[in-house]
């Protein structure tokens, strides 16, 4: 689903003043990324959208990035020497990258931005996110029907509402179809450490869990899940189909290139403004990866069902009636979670035994 801020009307003054590309120029792209391209999850997905704008605009695009930009002020610095460079549209790819984004914004008035998974807008700056909850949906429903200890281990990055939706998104559907699940967190405060990652996996595993799903991004917690022999995981934003005849057993694919080209396009002839777009399942934006054979047939059934509901927007993961971690009402029956309420999300679902760091 996609929304367009109110200042859009002040974006489209803004382009009144620079005058649309001609047919023949050439636009200037940067993209900054929190990880290395090859961490083989998000930035890796990231840089395949980048590669997908070279593919599609051939030499009417020239692209641009940096790869394990600290999240804070050196962002900020990466972004101003973007600039200066001469690029007419810089993604800044991270949540940690959003204040950072709006003061670099400010400085440079003609050139547009794009932010993804923040909320700060501005007439030259665009937001944009992954309703990865959705993809985390289906993955819960597999994780609940797979584990035979009835404890998953859940590896967290940050305690931030995308983090949050995720793990009750995943829980809710886990627990759905097998009463008796429990999750255990572990926090990594990080990105991207491998190591990091692989201590979170192992303490999981010894405490019990049989399964493992992660937000961060490197493919350490599934090297870990093979290690422990009789575990299983989940590719998280990209494939990872390199564990395919091991642990993992299907993934959560964050598709960025269509949305890339789309908003590339858009300044080259001209119509670019300031947008929010929040796309899911249905948009193509997440994707499932190939569900293996691992999974029974069954599981697999249902799991495919409950993701074609979801892109037809026939059924939302966060459907009432649904509690606070407290017990006080959330949701009434049939009732659907709004996206405000979902975008400050701040609390762990009914059932949930953990405590969301401050």
């Amino acid at each position: 689903m996609k929304f367009t801020s109110l200042l859009a009307s002040t974006a489209m003054a803004l382009g009144l003043a620079t005058s649309a590309m001609a047919q023949d120029d050439k636009v200037k792209v940067g993209f900054i990324y929190v990880g290395p391209i090859g961490d083989g999850g998000y930035t890796y997905e990231h840089n395949q959208g980048r590669l997908a704008v070279m593919e599609e605009f051939g030499d009417k695009a020239e692209t641009t990035y940096v790869e394990s930009v600290p999240e804070g002020p050196d962002a900020e610095r990466v972004m101003t020497q973007m600039a200066l460079d001469g690029a007419d549209l810089i993604f800044a790819t991270s949540f940690g990258f959003m204040d950072a984004t709006v003061n670099t914004a400010k400085k440079f008035p003609d050139v547009k931005f794009e932010h993804a998974t923040g909320y700060k807008t501005a007439p030259n700056l665009a937001i944009y996110n992954a309703r990865f909850y959705e993809g985390r949906a289906v993955l819960g429903h597999i994780a609940g029907n797979m584990t035979e200890s009835n404890i998953i281990g859940y590896i967290g990055s940050y305690p931030i509402p995308e983090v949050l939706r995720g793990i009750n998104s995943a829980y809710i559907h886990a627990k759905k179809v097998n009463p008796d699940v429990q999750f255990k967190i572990v926090w990594a405060y990080t990105w991207f450490d491998p190591a990091k990652e692989a201590d979170a996996a192992k303490v999981l595993i010894e405490q019990g869990a049989d399964v493992i799903l992660q937000h961060t991004d490197s493919t350490a917690p599934l090297a870990a899940a093979e290690a422990a022999g009789n575990v299983i995981g989940f590719g998280q934003a990209s494939d990872m189909a390199e564990y395919k005849d091991g642990p993992r057993v299907s993934s959560i694919i964050d598709n960025w290139g269509p949305y890339y080209i789309e908003r590339v396009g858009k300044v080259l002839d001209g119509t670019w403004e300031t947008a929010d777009t929040w796309a899911g399942i249905g948009d193509g934006m997440v994707q499932i990866g190939e569900i293996t054979d691992r999974v029974p047939e069954d599981v697999k059934a249902e799991a495919l069902a409950l993701m074609d509901t979801i892109a037809s927007g026939a059924y939302h993961p966060f459907t009432g009636p649904l509690n606070k971690q407290d017990g006080t009402q959330w949701l009434a029956e049939g009732e659907v979670a709004e996206d405000q309420a979902l975008l400050g999300m701040d609390f762990f679902v009914e059932g949930i035994d953990a405590e969301i760091p401050k």
